[in-house]
């Protein structure tokens, strides 16, 4: 008798749903028009209602399901009592379908670390800027990212300007057939889906950086790759698309602003592609409960041509980032 889907599978299942759900909240959020705005350590480090309650309705769901797995998530939120409207039961039964990769049959739940950023791109997304905006769900096995889920709330947002924000997030929770919004995920071993890979133009060094977390360090990174372009826009998760969509190269943050919310699920998906992504010494990040948060070491991250990249990262910058 066939045994049923694993751990990990049933897991990846369930993470999509929710993060769908999510996306829904994100939109909703926007279309109430009280986005709930507080400072959490300046003006650039945002928290939204979006953020509180997407976190909340990742972690409850997940933990209703999971109740041994470890979850960490961005927001550091007293426990409060979560409305039932915001938990997500389902699971995506397309991925329940595909075999689970055989270096994972035996991961029990408890092995499991799941972090979550419930708003990637948050100051992004209080300033309009909506296509910079993802909802992370990273899976991390001992110490190493293996599954991710990319939730984009207002993919093709863009395609139809007459259209507002509030009729857009109607319009995305009509039904499963609405175009706004999508939902990438990856496993290592089995593949990434939801998109579309395209490499960026060859013989090009396009370059995706932070839009608002810049300083002296990082762009003395960035021009040391010498780049054709440079594109500086808001979110790891954002950026990590842009590398597996063809509009960038290479993701160069020469700073220690990450944290491994925003970096585990972005990652796996650009790994199981054959991508690459580090830190700037060129050392794996690593995802286990007990790690720190931070990115100490900046990031580094490319479709191809990693090695090109890493070549160039300057010494003095090496210098200025321990790991």
């Amino acid at each position: 008798m066939a045994s049923g889907p694993t751990v990990l599978m049933r897991l990846v299942a369930s993470a999509y749903s929710i993060a769908q759900k999510a996306g829904v909240i994100v939109r909703r959020v926007i279309a109430e028009g009280d986005l709930g705005i507080v400072e959490k350590t300046c003006a650039t480090d945002l928290q939204t209602r979006a953020d509180r309650l997407v976190q909340m309705s990742i972690c409850s769901s997940l933990v209703r399901k999971f109740p041994k797995l470890t979850i960490i998530g961005e927001e550091d939120l007293p426990p409060e009592d979560v409305d039932q409207e915001l938990i997500e039961d389902g699971q995506w039964e397309e991925i329940l379908k595909k075999p689970c990769p055989a270096q994972y049959l035996a991961i029990k739940e408890e092995d499991l670390v799941v972090w979550v950023d419930p708003l990637d791109g948050t100051k992004e997304y209080t300033e309009g800027l909506l296509d910079n905006v993802t909802v992370l769900i990273g899976i991390a096995y001992k110490g190493k990212a293996i599954a991710g889920i990319i939730n984009q709330p207002y993919y093709n947002y863009q395609n139809d300007e007459k259209q507002t924000l509030r009729e857009l997030s109607e319009e995305a929770e009509a039904g499963p057939d609405a175009v706004l919004g999508r939902t990438i995920w990856a496993v290592l071993g089995l593949g990434a889906f939801g998109f579309q890979l395209k490499e960026a133009p060859a013989g090009k060094h396009i370059v995706t950086t932070t839009r608002s977390h810049g300083s002296q360090l990082v762009m003395d990174c960035v021009q040391a790759m010498e780049p054709d372009a440079v594109l500086r826009v808001g979110g790891a998760g954002n950026k990590i698309i842009q590398l597996i969509e063809g509009k960038a190269s290479a993701y160069v943050f020469a700073s220690p602003g990450c944290k491994k919310w925003d970096t585990c699920a972005p990652e796996v998906v650009l790994h199981a592609v054959g991508g690459k992504l580090t830190d700037v010494h060129g050392n794996a990040l690593q995802y286990s409960k007990d790690v720190k948060h931070m990115n100490s070491a900046g990031v580094l991250a490319a479709l191809r041509n990693y090695d090109y990249y890493a070549s160039r990262v300057p010494e003095s910058v090496k210098k200025a980032l321990v790991p």
